[in-house]
C-alpha cells in the first residue's frame, strides 16, 4: 500500500501523543492537555483502521502461504480464506484513503444555523418552522443540544427567521452540506382549489468560530437593551433582558431574547456575532486561496433549489448529486442520515478522485 510510510508516522506520532497526556505536565497544563487531546482524539481512528489493514494483512499472507501446503483439506482451507480475507483487505485499504484525505478544519465545530423563509408567502414561513423541527429532532438523534438565539413568528403561526445554535460532537461535519435553498412542493392548508403549491426557505450553516480566531474590540460594538417580546413570563415587556449587539465596522446586527438574564442574551449574541465575522473572514480566505466554492444560501429564489421536498409523492431529492429518496414523512420527522451519508460519501469521492489526478 502506497501510503504505509504516512500512516507508520501518524502510529508514531500517536503514540507519543499517548504518552503525553500521561505526563504529569501536561496534565497540570489546561491548554496543552486539549491540544494532545484533541491530537488523540484525530489520529486515534486513522491508527485503530490501520492496525486492522495491518492484521488482515498478515492473515492473508498466511492463508496464501498455505494454498502450496500437500494437505488437501488445508489448502481448501487456506483457499477459503483468502477469498474472504482479499475483499476485506481492499475494503479497509479504501477507508483508509478516505481517513487519511486533509481534513475540515471546521468539522468539530459547533454551528449556527440559521433559517429565513424565501419565496411563497405564509406557505414559505410554515415550512421554514416544519424545516427548523426537522433540523431540532435530528439534533436529538445525534445528541445534541439546540439553543434558540432569536425567533421571528409569522401570523399564520410559521417562522420568517430563526437563528439557533446547535452544540455536539462533530456537529458541522454532519451538517455542512445543508446550507443553501430548500424548496417544498405540496399542497397549502390555506388553498381551496387542492393545487400543488412552490415555496422555498434558506438555510446557512455556520461554523461557530473560537474566541481566538476572531478578535473583536469592545469599542467596535454598540449594546441595546429592550423588553423581550413574546408570549407568557413574568420578565416579558418589564425588563431590559432583551440585548442587540451592532458591530459598527461592518454593520452587523445580531439580537437575542430568548433567555430571561440579560447576561445570558449577551453572551448568545456575542457566539453568533462572532461566528458570522469568522464566516465572512474565512470567505476572504478562499476567495484569496482558490479553495473549494462555499454553496452559498442565494436569494432565496425557488431556482436555486439544493433540495427538494415534495409532500404529495413523498419524495425528497438532492439536486447536487441526484440522491431520491422515498421517505419524505421520516425525512421531516428528523431521520437525515441517509441524505447526510449520501452527500458525505459524495463529496469525499471526488476529493479522492481529485487526489489521484494529483498523483
Amino acid at each position: 500500500m502506497k501510503y504505509r510510510k504516512k500512516l507508520e508516522e501518524i502510529e508514531d506520532r500517536l503514540e507519543k501523543v499517548t504518552a503525553e497526556l500521561a505526563d504529569a505536565r501536561v496534565i497540570n497544563d489546561p491548554q496543552a492537555y486539549r491540544k494532545a487531546a484533541k491530537a488523540h482524539r484525530d489520529l486515534e481512528p486513522v491508527v485503530v483502521k490501520y492496525r486492522e489493514w495491518k492484521k488482515l494483512r498478515a492473515d492473508l499472507d498466511g492463508a496464501r502461504q498455505m494454498l502450496v501446503e500437500d494437505d488437501e483439506e488445508l489448502r481448501q482451507m487456506a483457499a477459503e480464506d483468502v477469498e474472504r480475507l482479499a475483499p476485506e483487505l481492499e475494503r479497509i485499504e479504501e477507508e483508509l484513503k478516505v481517513l487519511l484525505l486533509p481534513r475540515d478544519p471546521n468539522d468539530d465545530k459547533n454551528v449556527v444555523l440559521e433559517i429565513r423563509a424565501g419565496t411563497g408567502g405564509d406557505e414559505a414561513t410554515l415550512f421554514a418552522a416544519e424545516v427548523f423541527r426537522m433540523y431540532s429532532r435530528y439534533a436529538e438523534t445525534e445528541g445534541w443540544k439546540m439553543e434558540v438565539t432569536s425567533a421571528s413568528e409569522s401570523s399564520v403561526g410559521g417562522v420568517k427567521e430563526v437563528i439557533a445554535l446547535v452544540n455536539g460532537d462533530k456537529v458541522y461535519s454532519r451538517m455542512k452540506y445543508e446550507s443553501g435553498v430548500h424548496r417544498v412542493q405540496r399542497v397549502p392548508a390555506t388553498e381551496a382549489q387542492g393545487r400543488v403549491h412552490t415555496s422555498a426557505v434558506t438555510v446557512a450553516v455556520l461554523p461557530e468560530a473560537d474566541e481566538v480566531e476572531v478578535k473583536i474590540d469592545p469599542k467596535d460594538l454598540r449594546i441595546d437593551t429592550f423588553c423581550s417580546s413574546g408570549p407568557g413570563g413574568q420578565s416579558v415587556n418589564t425588563t431590559y433582558s432583551a440585548v442587540r449587539i451592532t458591530h459598527l465596522p461592518t454593520g452587523l446586527v445580531v439580537s437575542c431574547q430568548d433567555e430571561k438574564s440579560q447576561i445570558k442574551n449577551r453572551a448568545a449574541a456575542e457566539r453568533v456575532l462572532r461566528s458570522r465575522l469568522y464566516e465572512i473572514e474565512l470567505a476572504k480566505q478562499q476567495a484569496q486561496i482558490g479553495a473549494e466554492r462555499r454553496s452559498m444560501v442565494g436569494s432565496g429564489d425557488r431556482s436555486e433549489k439544493i433540495r427538494t421536498y415534495n409532500f404529495p409523492q413523498n419524495r425528497v431529492t438532492d439536486h447536487r448529486i441526484g440522491f431520491t429518496l422515498h421517505q419524505l414523512d421520516q425525512v421531516m420527522d428528523g431521520r437525515l442520515d441517509p441524505l447526510v451519508d449520501a452527500l458525505t460519501t459524495h463529496y469525499q469521492a471526488e476529493k479522492l478522485k481529485q487526489q489521484d489526478e494529483r498523483e
